[in-house]
């Protein structure tokens, strides 16, 4: 199975990541983790695609992270994709709050040399992801829903409920939501 998770910055992909990889016993992938070298280099463009081509050829994944530059990639390779689509109230409240829980080191899906931080931009480009990014990112959908398991997540308790379905039911979870 090859489950992709996207959304904004603090929307819990992450987290729900993880839990979904415990759950189905499948390998994740923090795209962060290999975006940002240490001292928040970023990788080359050319590196970058090959990465993911490497990535999304493997039998089995879970692939956390939004950048546009690689979604059709991603998204042509997913039997499921899983869409956080959360108020950007509660995006910023957490983006704020993972600040201050790692304030002068890495978080687990970051490189080591990489410390938390935060700046305008950051949180702007967040609360703007709905506007910004959504339509375009609804439009690709569109493009795969035949073919693709699509999963959209407004609220911290659906994301509560689908992790729910796929440990009851695995990897057969049926959990769809189209708005």
């Amino acid at each position: 199975m090859k489950i992709m998770i996207i959304g904004s910055n603090g929307s819990g992909k992450s987290t729900f990541s993880r839990e979904l990889g415990e759950i189905l016993q499948l390998p994740v992938y923090h795209l962060d983790l290999y975006f940002w070298k240490p001292g928040w280099v970023q990788i080359p463009n050319e590196e970058w695609v090959d990465l993911i081509k490497g990535l999304v050829e493997r039998e089995e994944w879970i692939i956390d992270g939004y950048y546009g530059r690689t979604l059709d990639i991603r998204m042509q390779a997913a039997d499921v994709i899983v869409l956080f689509d959360l108020s950007p109230w509660i995006t910023t409240y957490r983006v704020i709050k993972r600040r201050i829980q790692y304030h002068g080191k890495s978080r687990p899906d970051l490189n080591e040399e990489c410390p938390e931080s935060i700046d305008w931009q950051f949180i702007k480009y967040g609360w703007n992801f709905r506007r910004d990014r959504l339509p375009g990112i609804m439009n690709k959908l569109q493009n795969y829903s035949d073919q693709t398991r699509i999963i959209i997540i407004k609220t911290p308790k659906e994301a509560v409920k689908v992790l729910d379905e796929f440990r009851s039911k695995g990897r057969g979870a049926s959990t769809c939501s189209r708005n």
